[in-house]
């Protein structure tokens, strides 16, 4: 028989207990919440009345909802005020020590078929249940912050979780307009464990000086479509809680890849723990305030002032595919004169028809008119020649992603093409500096890697070798800003930004896939449900393809040699069983034939 949860008690009232008395309060439970003194009942009220008060505004609540809410809750400072309730949720600050003593206690007070859950974000479930004199009625229930909006909810079962308990808890979580994932007892659970090695890695590319914060945080946003770039995640979470999960995920797991990068730990120290003390890697207004305002860190300029920028008028794109094709099409937009440069007659023709095609479709959709769309085609010219790019400012490589056809182009223009003249590359992979190698001219070499659909993605990564030149480097953001994208600049490793911080984490799911932790369903609901990502990590995958992902895996690993960037099995075996995603129907999911 389903347990019916008519009265709920939360022992917490801090900024998550809080908001997961709210969740109970809205959906119609009467909540009983336990704080440790009349001071911080107090703290609690207010968090919870500030909260009803801001849903109110944004007319989310009537008033005459927000008063019959709060009026079932009710607040106490003693745990044997619980003795009643059907669910009890501890919400105490993140200590084994903390939550076991609470729990130990709780389990006291409750009626013995009363479930107690923890709402610990990375602690072990079973280490609390065990601690108990029920631990099969244990669980962990994680909600995210803040609880009221955000729909995930991770329903953590250890290896002695009776099964009526997971079902009973998985129906009560659908009543709160919830999104219940069940899983296993580990580190991290789903979210975090994907969520945080993520971001420590990003924590350890500052660390390096491999890129500025912002270059790092913008590539996030507008490579990937994530609402805050990582470094700013961290100063959101707070310094301090991000290295605590990581610490007690690294202690469980022993991943690499989860042991806190040096910097959080120095900066902690300073008591820099990010928007909470006013400053983490960012500065801001005051603490607990999102304004951030400028620093000793804040670039002054895009152009440094003993640099002097290259003119660029003309310009030349060698190559017809899709990458290319789209590069055309956002230099002639901006006002560029371009000669795009193909093996034939027959694939010239066609990367201009689908060019013509593409602008179309920005007069259909208004945002473009006839007029911009003629004057658009009149600036591009196609030609069979490499001889023909003589006259170019910058040439753009844009042919198949292979070292050696890459380093002929290279090859052929450093002949070709003027002195003075910019050579980029648009690989998404290669080393830059192989190709700057094929030529005699190799401070003259960049990486101008724009993102697919060009006309349509903002970030462009500009990467500099060892030997570019600083006017090359500072040339080529100032022209990524006239054509309206977002540059970062980073240095020539495998990856880039992008790419070096969003494969290893879907590596990671695939790992936790493999490992039958969660299913691939569970796995992007929770990273789109509890850390509002656009995809899931399976289905970025089975988007970008599988081959592309492993080989740009096992570039990652064959660079940094860290165990955990080695590619999963689990893709490895999909790529040779030639389940690529969705260009063959078959990836991590079956597609329906188009």
């Amino acid at each position: 028989m389903t347990r019916e949860f008519r009265t709920v008690g939360v022992v917490g009232l801090g900024t998550m207990g809080a908001g997961i008395v709210e969740v109970f309060a809205r959906s119609g439970r009467h909540v009983i919440a336990v704080e440790i003194d009349t001071d911080a009942v107090a703290r609690g009220r207010i968090h919870l009345e500030t909260s009803t008060a801001r849903a109110v505004g944004r007319g989310k609540l009537t008033q005459e909802s927000a008063d019959a809410l709060l009026a079932r809750i009710v607040t106490t400072t003693s745990l044997a005020d619980l003795a009643d309730a059907d669910l009890v949720v501890e919400a105490v600050p993140e200590s084994l020590d903390l939550k076991a003593q609470v729990l130990a206690e709780l389990d006291k007070v409750c009626r013995p078929e009363v479930i107690l859950a923890s709402n610990t974000s990375s602690l072990s479930v079973t280490e609390l249940a065990v601690r108990t004199g029920r631990p099969g009625k244990v669980v962990g229930m994680h909600f995210f912050n803040p609880a009221p909006v955000q729909k995930l909810v991770e329903l953590v079962r250890t290896v002695v979780t009776e099964q009526d308990v997971v079902d009973d808890l998985q129906d009560f979580a659908a009543t709160l307009d919830k999104v219940p994932v069940v899983i296993g007892d580990r580190a991290g659970f789903i979210a975090n464990a994907l969520l945080f090695g993520y971001l420590n890695h990003a924590a350890q590319m500052y660390e390096q000086r491999y890129a500025r914060r912002e270059d790092l945080d913008a590539a996030m946003r507008h490579g990937c479509g994530y609402p805050m770039g990582p470094l700013a995640l961290l100063d959101l979470i707070g310094l301090d809680t991000s290295y605590e999960i990581l610490d007690t995920m690294y202690r469980q797991s022993r991943n690499q890849t989860h042991a806190p990068a040096p910097v959080l730990k120095q900066m902690i120290t300073a008591g820099l723990l990010g928007r909470k003390s006013g400053r983490g890697f960012y500065t801001y207004a005051k603490p607990h305030s999102s304004a951030i305002v400028a620093d000793a860190e804040t670039p002054s300029a895009t152009v440094p002032a003993d640099v002097t920028l290259r003119d660029v008028q003309q310009v030349g794109v060698v190559g017809t595919g899709t990458m290319a094709s789209g590069i055309v099409e956002v230099f002639a937009k901006a006002g560029f004169d371009v000669v795009v440069r193909g093996r034939s007659d027959s694939k010239v023709d066609g990367s201009i028809a689908g060019i013509r095609k593409s602008l179309e479709k920005s007069v259909v959709k208004g945002r473009l008119t006839e007029p911009d769309r003629d004057a658009t085609m009149a600036r591009i010219t196609g030609t069979t020649r490499l001889e023909d790019l003589a006259d170019a400012d910058i040439v753009v490589e844009a042919v198949a992603e292979e070292l050696d056809v890459k380093r002929a182009v290279f090859g052929a223009l450093d002949e070709i093409c003027k002195p003075g003249a910019i050579l980029a590359t648009t690989t998404s992979s290669l080393p830059v500096v192989e190709c700057a190698a094929a030529t005699s001219r190799p401070s003259d070499v960049v990486g101008l890697h724009f993102f697919n659909p060009a006309p349509a993605m903002k970030l462009v990564e500009i990467v500099s070798t060892i030997t570019t030149a600083a006017d090359v480097a500072a040339t080529s953001l100032a022209l990524c800003e006239r054509l309206g994208k977002v540059p970062v600049s980073c240095g020539d490793r495998a990856g880039f930004i992008v790419n070096a911080l969003l494969f290893p984490y879907l590596n990671d799911a695939v790992k936790m896939l493999e490992a039958h932790y969660a299913t691939a369903d569970d796995i992007d609901a929770a990273m789109k449900t509890g850390c509002a990502l656009p995809m899931g990590p399976f289905e970025l995958l089975d988007v970008v393809g599988l081959d592309v992902s492993l080989a740009i895996e096992r570039s990652l690993y064959q660079e940094f040699r860290e165990a955990g960037f080695a590619p999963a099995p689990l893709l490895e075996h999909l790529v040779t069983a030639g389940r690529l995603g969705r260009k063959t129907g078959h990836g991590f999911r079956d597609y329906a034939a188009r």
